[in-house]
């Protein structure tokens, strides 16, 4: 583990290239970015789909061994574990300038965030004073009315995700569900916080099966057996509203449908420990513990955050036990997002900038509420009550 500052210097490269364009925070130990040679060449040798067949019996599943394979043995193993029955996906393209001139348009009469246009927003993590002097922003204290506003956009995220899950099914694509997506949000009045968020080309996030997270929509149809995690962001009057699940695509295997209940499992042990005056750390202490008594493994490069006017802001909220300074108070206002994966906690970023494959093909699950700190403990503004 890194202190804060390296964490913050390991932030801006992954194999070599420097990349502040996230949605989340990155956390990347000093080995990984070392052995990017090693990973790389493990992608070309793996870049192609296959199948894998799980003969685990049902009664076996809770003992599933998990073997992280050494940095040593990436490019010869074949495969680290009986990780189930899926199509590993696989990408070799990177964002061309067309793809970013067919973003999906937004009505005039949408009221839109800061990089709408750039593509670059404003950083929430520096602060100037009276005399324009800048200097760190620590995680802020919103306001009763800055809450109310942001119940409604995460009540709108919800809605949202809910509407988009019930379109998961075989046969359609990622592209459709973003399209089906993006138009329900401009029709509510919002807007898509991930379009042109630093670039991203398209309204949701969509990871299947062994992508981590930050999947790019595209013309891929979803097949029987995937899992797949959507993730909205709407930005309505000035406030953001965050929110995720995964959800099985047809008939998912054993291990798969494990390792999908099992990861929303651990966002709810993390939100457990949550009130006022309880260490930020203490978060991904829980969640880690409880991911690794089930023998999964919590992928530490990205990490919750504040939000609110902004789509990403102190504090940074760490899915593992690492030692970030600060408490909650009550009124403070973040998401809680593990990503968990049956192999490794290593991923690699591709060739778009955004894309994170796990480097071993494990699949990953995620889930992540929006949470505000109450004066009694903590408030969900994400949850499901339907």
């Amino acid at each position: 583990m890194q202190s804060i500052g390296n964490i913050r210097q390991f932030r801006l490269l992954i194999f070599g290239k420097s990349i502040r364009r996230e949605f989340g925070s990155f956390y990347f130990s000093q080995k990984n970015v070392k052995i990017s040679a090693a990973l790389q060449a493990f992608q070309i040798q793996s870049n192609r789909h296959f199948t894998q067949t799980s003969s685990s019996p049902v009664e076996n599943l809770v003992e599933w061994p998990r073997r992280r394979i050494e940095t040593s043995e990436i490019i010869t193993a074949e495969f680290g574990a009986d990780f189930g029955s899926y199509k590993v996906v696989t990408l070799n393209s990177k964002i061309s300038s067309d793809q970013k001139e067919m973003m999906r348009k937004i009505p005039p009469n949408i009221s839109t965030p800061d990089y709408y246009k750039t593509g670059i927003p404003k950083s929430p993590y520096i602060i100037h004073n009276a005399n324009h002097v800048p200097s760190k922003r620590e995680a802020d204290i919103k306001l009763p009315e800055q809450i109310e506003k942001l119940r409604e956009s995460c009540r709108l995220a919800r809605f949202v995700l809910n509407s988009v899950l019930k379109e998961v099914k075989v046969g359609v694509t990622t592209d459709q569900l973003d399209e089906f997506t993006h138009n329900l949000i401009v029709s509510k009045g919002a807007y898509p916080s991930p379009l042109n968020y630093r670039g991203f080309p398209k309204s949701i996030c969509t990871s299947v099966n062994n992508v981590a997270c930050h999947g790019i929509p595209d013309d891929r149809k979803l097949e029987d057996g995937d899992i797949i995690n959507i993730d909205i962001t709407v930005f309505l009057n000035g406030f953001h509203g965050d929110c995720s699940e995964t959800i099985l695509v047809g008939n998912v295997d054993l291990l798969g449908q494990r390792l999908v209940q099992l990861t929303k499992e651990c966002l709810y042990e993390g939100i457990s420990i949550c009130r006022p005056n309880v260490p930020f750390q203490s978060i991904g202490k829980a969640i880690q513990a409880f991911a690794e008594t089930k023998n999964l493994t919590i992928i530490p490069a990205f990490t919750g955050h504040g939000i609110g006017e902004y789509f990403h802001g102190p504090p940074d909220i760490y899915h593992i036990d690492f030692n970030y300074p600060g408490v909650m108070e009550e009124g403070m206002v973040f998401t809680i997002e593990p990503i968990v994966s049956q192999g490794q906690e290593t991923v690699e970023i591709q060739e778009d900038g955004w894309t994170a494959t796990t480097v071993d093909n494990a699949r990953t699950a995620q889930f992540e509420h929006t949470i505000l700190i109450t004066s009694s403990g903590v408030e969900i503004l994400t949850e499901n009550y339907m």
